[in-house]
């Protein structure tokens, strides 16, 4: 603990990619600014669709290995965005890729949605004791788009911020921690919304398609934001960090597209919703700073609430 910075933050997600896409203007902003920032990822993304053809034999359904190329891909992104630690749940490859809902690879031996949400859950609660993040980022319940890993990475992440907190569970693994606040990733649909009508005006034939704006995770409307994080000094990090999860993600400028082709807007303001915790700042007002009201935290240089 001594070593480490007086700000901590923890993010879990389902894949490789997801904290690129979600977080990583956040990611590297608090990385920038000092404070310690670590991202468990649940799964390797096995069953993951490939868009480069020179690629295309790691698909699941091919010769595989798309799992072990991915590791690489987020050893990349995460050099691009200045964050140093990143784990996967359990060890890589714990916990496999679940696929979309609905298919075989729901259930397949190893499948992280048909993981124990508890077993799964004491991996974490390892690190969270190790670490001691006052703030810990995931998902809704659903997921933000309902896919399997998504919502277990939710239920999981949520069960062991309880589970660290409770001195009966575990004294293996740690001293307990309360993690201070939780949030989970969101968009407002106001700014989905613009950020689509820029994609028609301004790059309409940059992909085969433009998704809907309900394809983005997690659109809400605007008042279920409580915070936003201003990451638009590290649009170019955020960019570079998609850009290296080559077998996923399609950048073109200020857009890209997974494998359905359809484009999307990149937020490098990037939005959430404050679950657990009390919020800092003027009351009713959004926080400016993940970080705002926790106790021993501070401010980061530039940093405001």
């Amino acid at each position: 603990m001594k070593d480490l910075p007086a700000r901590r933050l923890l993010l879990v997600h389902a894949h490789p990619d997801d904290e690129s896409i979600n977080n990583g203007a956040t990611m590297a902003r608090y990385a920038a600014e000092g404070a310690h920032v670590a991202l468990v990822t649940c799964t390797l993304g096995e069953e993951g669709e490939v868009i480069p053809p020179d690629l295309a034999h790691l698909a699941a359904d091919r010769e595989g290995g798309l799992g072990d190329h991915r590791v690489g891909e987020l050893a990349a992104a995460m050099r691009e965005l200045g964050v140093t630690d990143h784990r996967f749940l359990g060890g890589p490859g714990r916990f496999r890729d679940s696929g979309m809902t609905g298919t075989e690879q729901n259930h397949r031996p190893g499948a992280f949605w048909a993981a124990d949400v508890d077993d799964a859950a004491g991996h974490l609660v390892g690190v969270i004791r190790s670490l001691r993040p006052q703030v810990l980022v995931t998902y809704d319940p659903d997921g933000g788009y309902g896919h399997p890993d998504h919502i277990q990475a939710h239920r999981v992440a949520m069960r062991a911020a309880d589970l660290a907190a409770d001195p009966a569970y575990d004294a293996g693994a740690g001293a307990p921690h309360t993690v201070a606040k939780i949030y989970w990733n969101r968009v407002p649909r106001s700014v989905a919304e613009e950020g689509f009508a820029r994609l028609r005006d301004t790059a309409p034939d940059a992909f085969p398609g433009i998704a809907p704006v309900d394809d983005v995770p997690g659109v809400v409307d605007d008042a279920v934001i409580t915070t936003e994080i201003d990451g638009s000094a590290y649009a170019s990090a955020k960019t570079a960090a998609m850009r290296a999860h080559t077998t996923q993600i399609a950048v073109d400028g200020p857009f890209f597209a997974l494998s359905n082709d359809l484009g999307q807007p990149v937020f490098t303001t990037e939005y959430y919703e404050l679950v657990r915790g009390a919020p800092g700042g003027d009351e009713g007002a959004r926080e400016h700073d993940l970080f705002a009201g926790v106790p021993d935290a501070g401010l980061a240089p530039g940093a405001r609430t």
